[in-house]
């Protein structure tokens, strides 16, 4: 896991006994980027291309360094800027020297919108830090009182082990019941105390308090524009967030013939083929950047280690061009144990730089592989969450890839269709542009369940469900999802998907495993709805709230799946859920989003603009393979370990879930003859990853984080 943390005393100096204390705490394995009273650091296995500091100085020109450097020995004035980016970036020195110069005088969304996924961190003078979120969360910041002052890191776990903070049920609890619902989950994290900065948003430490305002209100963002200009804006985005992977990323080894020592490195870069047209689009694009040959590059990085060529024999320097003729660099394209062909497999034959691995799906590759022999064995992550059960699967299909890998994760959720935002046409007076989704889902739901459901019962639902949120009040609406948790009446997830959809209109809709959960975590989860209705409604229309949180929650999981799978010197890269793609994917008008197949409609301009104008016409539309297959087998193959996992489980001992429900929900999920629904899949998933972490965090040793702590106290699993 890699880190960022730091925090700002506000009252301590050199030579004060205070400041003594502080200066003997320290992360362990860290890379201090500046000292002082209010020191930074850099935990965890950073490339130098990934640390960068620029530092402003009254005077003097901007200093802009690459990599793990000492800290500066000049002391720090009023006067003295810092930035520190860290994470992909793919900014010039320039534009970060500029940039800072511009964060003096108070602006800092100019920050954001670089290429890339990074942190922002900003110091102004002595006692003044900034850190800045990105708007899909997943670089995150988050802030804990500690020592008079507010420490701050990029990991929850870290601040937790600082200042001793035991478990917070009643964000697990919240989590489990509303995962999407930032007025169950408000700011917390699952460790009491330390507090999360939504995304989109500055934490500001000033004095040693922290504030916290928001540099890109969803709200007032720019409106969207007409749907050629957006998908021209798109296409602009997501090209330069490949591009700036492919082209900065550093090589792999290549193995030297004439050196049977020499190590095979995995390819420099990988992609996904595995999970339809997001993943395929970021293959396509990755394949069409012009590379010099990787070996090329490689061999005359050999030369230069081995010393200048004199040039005494005759031919010396023009033998080494000839010998290393120019290839393209080819990029490792996996797909795991598909029955169907992925949606860039067809085209990779006239792709020729995708060299498409196979992987086959083993058991050890299922979802639940790992739970049933030993619930410890796993890495430990920041936070809960379903990725934990096929972290397996995962590992498989990022070994295979290369040392940076691109995948397609939050397309969906950044491209979306949510169905709440049907509501928001209706607000917006557009009504007949529900026409083209509504009659989608009544011609699904007409071959699924017949000629009277699809024809008359869908549209009838669907419709009545988007005007009743486009008119209910926001308090209104909480407080009913807190009366129906309270009486247990969660959607099972099963049904039409026109159900589903009518379902889905609300502003807050349970998660998929609130069924399972105890009355007490039912009513203290609906205690937290029934007071954020007594606060001000959100400043935005109910669909592309609740898309947003949908973006948010996307994010979360993926950092989860960072933490979990994540190989050994590998970088996992999304795309998707970079700012300024973010930024392009709002201009989207939400009827062109709301479109049968708009996401693959979407992709399929994205590609045709970067030049691949060989794309079928029903390119993403051909039939996908069954996604919860991989799950519903682990869930037999692993039902002994399963059941020993929650014969006391400390989900129980919270007092968070109804036992003997989740015992005769597992019992269901291994019989052959019972079908589970998408949802009761993801709920399952919920509760035993759940169950894994909290095995996790109580084997763990706290305050494993630092040097110079006392010796910490076992918290207790409940505060």
């Amino acid at each position: 896991m890699r880190w960022l943390t730091g925090w700002c005393t506000g009252a301590s100096s050199a030579g004060t006994p205070a400041y003594e204390a502080l200066a003997r705490v320290e992360p362990i394995a860290a890379r201090p980027l500046w000292a002082g009273p209010d020191p930074l650091w850099a935990v965890g296995d950073w490339r130098p291309g990934e640390i960068r500091l620029v530092t402003l100085r009254p005077g003097a020109p901007a200093v802009v360094s690459t990599g793990p450097t000492a800290p500066d020995q000049v002391e720090d004035t009023p006067a003295t800027s810092r930035l520190a980016v860290l994470g992909h970036c793919g900014a010039t020195d320039a534009e970060l020297a500029a940039g800072l110069a511009a964060a003096r005088g108070g602006a800092v969304r100019h920050l954001t919108a670089w290429p890339g996924s990074y942190t922002v961190v900003l110091r102004s003078g002595t006692r003044s830090t900034l850190l800045l979120t990105d708007l899909a969360g997943a670089q995150p910041v988050f802030h804990t009182p500690w020592a008079g002052g507010t420490a701050y890191a990029t990991a929850a776990l870290p601040l937790a082990d600082l200042v001793g903070a035991p478990l917070d049920t009643g964000h697990l609890a919240a989590r489990l019941a509303c995962p999407e619902s930032p007025e169950a989950l408000g700011t917390g994290t699952p460790y009491e105390g330390v507090q999360g900065v939504p995304p989109g948003h500055v934490l500001g430490i000033r004095g040693g308090r922290p504030y916290l305002s928001g540099y890109d209100d969803p709200a007032g963002a720019e409106q969207p524009r007409d749907e050629a200009p957006a998908v021209r804006e798109l296409t602009r985005a997501l090209l330069e967030s490949v591009r700036s992977r492919v082209r900065t990323t550093s090589p792999a080894p290549v193995p030297d013939p004439a050196d049977p020592a020499d190590p095979v490195g995995r390819a420099r870069l990988g992609v996904d083929l595995s999970y339809g047209t997001a993943s395929a689009t970021v293959a396509l694009l990755a394949a069409a950047v012009p590379l010099p040959s990787a070996t090329a590059s490689t061999a005359v990085v050999r030369a230069a280690a081995a010393g200048a060529r004199s040039g005494a024999v005759k031919g010396s320097w023009a033998r080494a061009a000839a010998q290393e003729p120019a290839a393209p660099e080819q990029l490792a394209a996996v797909t795991l144990g598909e029955t169907g062909p992925p949606a860039g497999l067809a085209l990779a034959p006239d792709t020729p730089r995708l060299r498409h691995t196979v992987l086959d799906p083993g058991p050890d590759t299922l979802p639940y592989a790992g739970p049933g022999a030993d619930p410890q064995s796993g890495r430990l992550t920041d936070e809960p969450g379903p990725e934990l059960v096929a972290a397996a699967r995962a590992e498989a299909r990022f070994d295979a890839g290369g040392t940076d890998h691109l995948t397609g994760y939050g397309a969906r959720q950044v491209l979306d269709g949510h169905p709440a935002r049907l509501a928001d046409l209706l607000r917006a007076g557009r009504p007949r542009e529900l026409l083209s989704p509504v009659v989608a889902l009544a011609g699904a739901d007409r071959a699924a369940a017949g000629v009277l459901t699809g024809t008359l019962r869908t549209p009838l639902t669907v419709v009545r469900a988007a005007h009743r949120l486009s008119r209910v009040r926001y308090a209104e609406a909480l407080d009913e999802a807190a009366a129906r948790l309270t009486a247990r009446h969660v959607p099972d997830g099963a049904g039409t998907a026109g159900a589903r959809s009518a379902a889905d209109l609300a502003w807050c809709v349970p998660g998929p495993a609130a069924r399972w959960l105890s009355d007490e975590a039912l009513s203290a989860v609906a205690l937290r709805l029934r007071l954020a209705a007594r606060r001000p409604a959100p400043g935005e229309h109910p669909g592309a709230h609740r898309a947003r949180h949908a973006l948010y929650r996307q994010a979360r999981g993926f950092r989860t799946l960072v933490h979990a799978a994540e190989q050994p010197g590998q970088r996992l890269h999304a795309p998707f859920l970079d700012n300024q793609v973010v930024r392009a994917a709002r201009l989207l008008p939400d009827d062109v989003r709301l479109q049968p197949g708009a996401r693959h409609a979407l992709l399929h301009a994205v590609l045709t603009g970067a030049g691949r104008t060989d794309l079928p016409p029903d390119w993403g539309r051909v039939p996908r393979p069954d996604r919860a297959a991989p799950a519903r087998t682990g869930l037999r193959l692993a039902a002994d370990g399963l059941a020993e996992l929650f014969d006391a489980p400390l989900l129980a001992e919270a007092g968070l879930i109804d036992l003997p429900a989740v015992r005769a929900g597992l019992a269901q999920s291994t019989d052959p003859a019972t079908p589970l629904s998408p949802s009761a899949l993801a709920g399952l998933a919920d509760l035993v990853s759940t169950e894994l972490w909290l095995r996790r965090i109580r084997a763990r040793r706290h305050g494993a984080c630092w040097t110079g702590l006392p010796t910490p106290r076992q918290p207790a699993l409940t505060s």
